[in-house]
């Protein structure tokens, strides 16, 4: 079997874990397993998987609060991303978090945000203590269509410019930002010629295609990190649930949502395996154990203890020494 082979079906397989996990949500929910609403991510999985791909352990990301996928593709430790969802002591935030919220230290990951466009200046920030410390790493911020009409994405734009900071906007835009289609919120075409405004080059590409998503960013990677500056890439996807798990979606068509959910980007990527010469049989394998996997670390989550009320104030501040204790 080919390395591309190799590195398709590993992506196949974190695809698949992201999707599975988003699909088990209302599940969790239902069974009072998870409390509160949730934000899935289902219908946008290439681009998570596709841009954490290129980047080093101790590059920066931001995240929103559609985030699973995020956490995940930079961390890929299963097991905390669920203890954390249902609120236990095990958990990247040791429950503290929750699905809005959760973030993982160990892997950079700086955090899932409920404000929409506030991971851009914190990201803006991890990109200038890098260039401040002769450091290598850059920063990548995911964010909506929706993110992209906020002055905090504005004003982060403009900073990472002006300072040219080792950056990357990444925009995936799912067409909606809540019930709001982009077509009806933003007068440009596209989220890429606002990034034009603020001299920083931009590209709209297919962020259903894991493949393109993986080789574009590694090319604007290597860009940012020799010291070029910021970059804007719009990814072109869509999702298919709700804004939330609270939200039936009522605001647009079946068809729609349909015509979308033909260019499923795991779909997409299995039709690509198949006629690579893989078989439906490793297919299956590779979807097993992910089910497998799932079923593990949902387990570990449950098993897990909540945290102690008389904690839950010691991580509203940093302790003096700078030594607080992340997963």
């Amino acid at each position: 079997m080919s390395q591309k082979t190799e590195q398709l079906l590993s992506w196949y397989s974190e695809m698949l874990s992201i999707r599975k996990l988003d699909e088990n949500i209302n599940t969790l929910l239902k069974t009072g397993l998870m409390f509160g609403f949730s934000h899935q991510y289902i219908g946008q999985e290439a681009i998570s998987v596709g841009v954490c791909a290129n980047l080093q352990p101790d590059d920066y990301i931001t995240s929103n609060h559609r985030g699973h996928g995020h956490c995940l593709s930079k961390s890929g430790n299963l097991k905390f991303i669920l203890a954390e969802l249902l609120g236990k002591e095990t958990g990247y935030c040791r429950g503290n978090g929750g699905s809005a919220h959760i973030a993982d230290q160990g892997s950079c990951n700086l955090g899932a945000n409920g404000i929409v466009g506030a991971g851009a200046p914190i990201a803006a920030g991890a990109a200038l203590a890098s260039v401040l410390r002769g450091e290598k790493r850059i920063a990548v911020c995911f964010f909506g269509d929706g993110a992209a009409n906020q002055g905090a994405t504005m004003e982060a734009m403009n900073f990472a410019a002006v300072k040219n900071l080792p950056m990357i906007f990444l925009c995936e835009n799912n067409n909606y930002a809540v019930s709001a289609s982009f077509a009806n919120s933003t007068k440009v075409e596209s989220i890429a010629k606002r990034a034009e405004g603020f001299g920083i080059p931009a590209e709209t590409i297919d962020g259903n295609d894991v493949e393109l998503v993986y080789e574009t960013v590694k090319r604007v990677v290597d860009r940012v990190r020799s010291g070029e500056g910021p970059y804007l890439i719009e990814c072109i996807t869509y999702r298919w649930k709700g804004h939330s798990t609270n939200d039936q979606g009522l605001y647009r068509t079946t068809e729609e949502l349909e015509a979308w959910k033909e260019k499923c980007p795991i779909k997409a990527l299995k039709n690509k395996l198949l006629k690579s010469g893989v078989t439906e049989a490793e297919l299956e394998a590779r979807e097993a154990q992910v089910d497998a996997e799932f079923e593990e670390a949902l387990q570990f989550a449950i098993d897990s203890p909540f945290p102690k009320p008389e904690d839950s104030l010691s991580y509203v501040y940093a302790p003096s020494g700078g030594n607080m204790e992340w997963r």
